[in-house]
């Protein structure tokens, strides 16, 4: 089974009157935006998995480089941001 040309019409009609003329080339940038992370996120892990192939068994690690995944540089900005907000005490809800 191939994909004709009416199905990708089909498809291009559905996204337009799901989201709208207006916000079909934000939901384009985004997405780009996101893909370009995820590659640059997963070529530096095939960097990082490179440099520890190369290290021998023995030697310790490279200043800088960390063995634990979830280092201060690396944390996720929405748990920093949660952590920021209960130390207020704001509670996240939104204002009137």
């Amino acid at each position: 089974m191939r994909i004709q040309i009416w199905h990708v019409v089909v498809l291009i009609i559905a996204f337009v009157l799901l989201f709208g003329w207006k916000n079909l080339p934000n939901i384009a940038r985004s997405m780009g935006e996101s893909m370009r992370v995820f590659k640059s996120e997963v070529d530096q892990m095939k960097d990082d998995n490179e440099a520890r192939k190369d290290r021998k068994a023995g030697e310790p690690p490279v200043p800088g480089e960390t063995t634990d995944r979830l280092d201060a540089s690396s944390q996720d900005t929405a748990q920093q941001e949660y952590r920021r907000l209960q130390e207020r005490g704001d509670d996240g809800s939104p204002r009137a």
